[in-house]
Formats: structure tokens, C-alpha cells, sequence
């Protein structure tokens, strides 16, 4: 599934109207929720048909198109089902919810599970950005394919299509969803289309190993090493200056919503930059390469809280490793690997950096100490010994199921979790943030 993005451009009365259906889409979400912890053994297409009845009932949830309602259904679902699924991955809690039961009442027990975290109990959506259509309630215009008509009740009428890509290239019957999306610097309108994307390349005949770490964004196992940008404490003190500038403002007033919308503009080009960086450098390490091995990293159990950073990580803050963007350039690696028939495998990180990459033997350091020194003679930089150790792993295993995808970015939280068992070009398409569609993008 590809996604195109283009920006919107339309009259006041227009973003206002996008706006209202946006926060109809929201209401069906969290009602369909709602109907479903109260009912037991409600599924997928019960909620479904839940949406026809709120059309009855609210009179502005019927000017909403109706699989545009049901594209809202779906969303509910989506976060349903991974609730029930990491149920069924808990053997600690499988017993019960096996009978499921009233969602209710299962949640104190469940989030007692095998599951770090707790087992992800769908919440409600306080600040849903983005409304669905399906094949219907919008006709593109097939003369010059830069503007799209919304044809519900809604009045969101035709929108101006921005954006340097060529809708000619597909048909209509490929073009299987319409989403709306409001950022902080205004709306945009994507297209998923339904096409997979392969480019065949001449092999280089050449591997590597990735050892990404906070000093240097990442070092392979020929000890190249790659500079961090870091975006965000480059950009920390405008950052900071506007967040006093919110905090100054009376709230409710039209000076604290003015300064709230430039903090966000900020927040957002500090991740668009960490997002075009980590396309660079990915986009160059598959094309440099035939086979890249990389760490699996779990983001989240780096950091055990939002205060006190992780020991391990030598005082770095929270927001530095976040800052790093391991897991957007992780994403990037898998989806230029697929596209370009390239083999992307992940390693588990345990005892990379403790163990000669020479001989093998395990030489305890702390994070401090930054060369790798062992009985064998062996004398390395401690990140270029981990990626020589990854590369070596890499080969030597089938590696593991990951994740594809675009935008992690939470703009967009974290995409599916890896499984064990198969090889990278075998895998499927990961959940994007905002649908419960698969979907790529270029």
C-alpha cells in the first residue's frame, strides 16, 4: 500500500467543515468503544452496524459518509483487537480472556499478564486528527488530478490538491482510501493506494553491521561512523522560549491559542528534519548494500520513566533517546530493503558490547568505558566490536520477523511489535498510526 500526501488548500469555511467531521469521526470512534465495553461479545461487524444506528440517533453523525462512519468503526476495532492479542501473547492471562467476558471487569487482572506495560486496554480519543473515507463520499478530478470533491453532508466541498506528486500514474479504482489530516501548519489530504512498489537493483556483493548509540548515530562494523544531528537540542531553546510564552498566556484566549499553534509548528519541523535524516541515511546504507544487520531495540525498555532517566544510559534524558529516532531509521532500513529486494535482519542486542567480536569471549564494561580491549589483542572502538558482532549474528541466524511503514511517527506511536521465525523480505506491512490500513509510503 502506497500513501500520497499532498496539502490542502480551501477557504475558512472549508477547514472548519473538515474540522467537524474530523470530531464526528472521533465521536463514532469512542462511542463504537464505549458499545463494546457495555455489550459482551460484541465484534468487528456488530460495530459495524452500530454506526447506522447512531446515524438514527445524531443527526450530524448521519451528514458524515457512511463508510467514512464505519472507517471510524474500524479504528475502535483495531485497538480492540490488539487489546485481544496481547491477551492471547500473555500465556499468564490467556486463560482468561479466553472467555473475554465483560471488558470491564477484565481489566484490573489483565494488566497483571506476562505483557510489559500492561495489556493495552483501548482508551478513548481526546485529540483525533484525521477523518477516513472509503471508496465513496469523494470524487477526484480525473481532467488534472489536483483537486478532490467531498460529497457528503458535511460541507467540505472541493479541495485544492498541493503536492509534487502525479496522481496520473493511478487509477481511481487503485486509489482505495481518502484520509483528512490537520497538522499544526494546516490540512492534508493522502491517498492509499493499493500498489507494491519493487525496484530491482544490481547487487554490490557487500554487508554491514549497524550499531546505533547516542554519541554517533551509528557505527558499522568497518568503523564508519555517522554523526547525530539532534534535531531537538539544536532547536531546545526555541522550544523552550515558546513554552513560557504558552505558559503566559491566560488560557482560553485567542494570544494562548496563537502561541500554542507556533509551539507546535516547532515541534513539527524538529520532526519532519529527524524524519528526512533518517530516509538519507537508510536510503544510502541499502543502496551501499546487499544484507544489513541491525539491533532490535525495544525503545521503551530503554527508559523506565518520564523523570529519572535510564542508568544505563549514561544520564541521557528521555528526549535525547527519543531525539535518536532508532526505530524510524529501523522502519526506513525495512522498507527500502523490501523495495529494492535488499535483506534487512534484526539482532537481538544482548551481550553485542560485552562480546570480542575476535574470539568471542565476554569482556564486562560499563557504558563508560568506549574501547573495547581483550585477552586475545584484540583493541576496538566498543561500538564498532558491536557492530562486527551484529553483522556476524546477522548472517549466521534467519533473523526475525519486522515491522514496515512510514510514519511511526507519532505524529503518527509505535507501530507492531517484531516476532521471531522469518526472514525480513517475507514480512507484512505494518499498522499505520492513523487507520487500521496497512500502508507504505514513498
Amino acid at each position: 500500500m502506497l500513501v500520497l500526501e499532498f496539502k490542502v488548500r480551501a477557504k475558512e469555511q472549508q477547514y472548519k467543515a473538515i474540522d467537524e467531521a474530523i470530531r464526528t469521526a472521533q465521536f463514532i470512534q469512542n462511542k463504537c468503544l464505549r458499545y463494546w465495553m457495555d455489550n459482551k461479545g460484541v465484534g468487528r461487524y456488530d460495530l459495524n452496524k452500530y454506526c447506522r444506528v447512531l446515524a438514527h440517533d445524531f443527526k450530524f453523525a448521519n451528514e458524515l459518509n457512511s463508510q467514512a462512519r464505519q472507517s471510524s468503526a474500524e479504528r475502535a476495532w483495531s485497538a480492540i483487537a490488539r487489546f485481544y492479542d496481547n491477551c492471547k501473547r500473555s500465556p499468564q492471562t490467556h486463560a482468561t480472556c479466553s472467555t473475554w467476558g465483560n471488558p470491564k471487569t477484565a481489566v484490573a487482572p489483565l494488566n497483571k499478564g506476562g505483557i510489559k506495560g500492561g495489556m493495552g486496554f483501548p482508551k478513548f480519543k481526546k485529540n483525533c486528527r484525521s477523518v477516513e473515507y472509503k471508496q465513496t463520499g469523494w470524487q477526484l478530478d480525473l481532467k488534472t488530478r489536483k483537486a478532490i470533491t467531498f460529497t457528503d453532508k458535511k460541507g467540505i466541498g472541493r479541495l485544492r490538491l498541493v503536492g509534487s506528486y502525479d496522481l496520473h500514474f493511478y487509477q481511481p479504482e487503485q486509489m482505495k482510501r481518502v484520509r483528512l489530516v490537520r497538522r499544526a501548519d494546516g490540512y492534508y489530504c493522502q491517498f492509499l493506494i493499493s500498489i507494491d512498489v519493487q525496484i530491482k537493483t544490481e547487487p554490490t556483493n557487500k554487508t554491514i553491521g549497524l550499531d546505533v548509540g547516542l554519541s554517533a548515530f551509528y557505527t558499522d562494523d568497518q568503523g564508519k561512523k555517522v554523526d547525530h544531528p539532534k534535531f531537538l537540542r539544536t532547536g531546545e531553546k526555541k522550544i523552550k522560549r515558546l513554552q513560557r510564552q504558552v505558559s503566559r498566556k491566560q488560557k482560553g484566549s485567542n494570544n494562548r491559542k496563537k502561541a500554542r499553534q507556533q509551539l507546535a509548528k516547532s515541534h513539527l519541523k524538529i520532526s519532519r528534519q529527524r524524519k528526512e535524516f533518517c530516509k538519507r541515511v537508510a536510503y544510502s546504507v541499502i543502496h551501499s548494500n546487499d544484507v544489513v544487520a541491525y539491533e532490535d531495540l525495544r525503545i521503551k525498555n530503554l527508559i523506565k520513566n518520564h523523570t529519572h532517566p535510564h542508568p544505563l544510559l549514561g544520564g541521557e534524558p528521555e528526549g535525547w533517546v527519543n531525539d535518536a529516532a532508532w526505530y524510524q531509521f529501523r522502519v526506513w532500513l525495512e522498507y527500502f530493503g523490501r523495495k529494492y529486494g535488499k535483506v534487512t535482519i534484526a539482532v537481538p542486542p544482548q551481550y553485542t558490547s560485552q562480546n570480542c567480536s575476535n574470539c568471542g569471549k565476554t569482556v564486562k564494561k560499563s557504558l563508560s568505558t568506549r574501547t573495547h580491549v581483550c585477552s586475545c589483542g584484540c583493541q576496538l572502538d566498543r561500538d564498532e566490536n558491536a557492530a562486527k558482532n551484529i553483522l556476524r549474528r546477522g548472517l549466521s541466524t534467519a533473523g526475525h520477523t519486522g515491522t514496515f511503514g512510514l510514519e511511526p511517527i507519532n505524529a503518527l506511536g509505535e507501530l507492531t511489535s517484531t516476532l521471531t521465525g522469518a526472514i525480513l523480505l517475507g514480512q507484512v506491512d505494518s499498522l499505520n498510526k492513523e487507520s487500521p490500513v496497512t500502508s507504505l509510503c514513498d
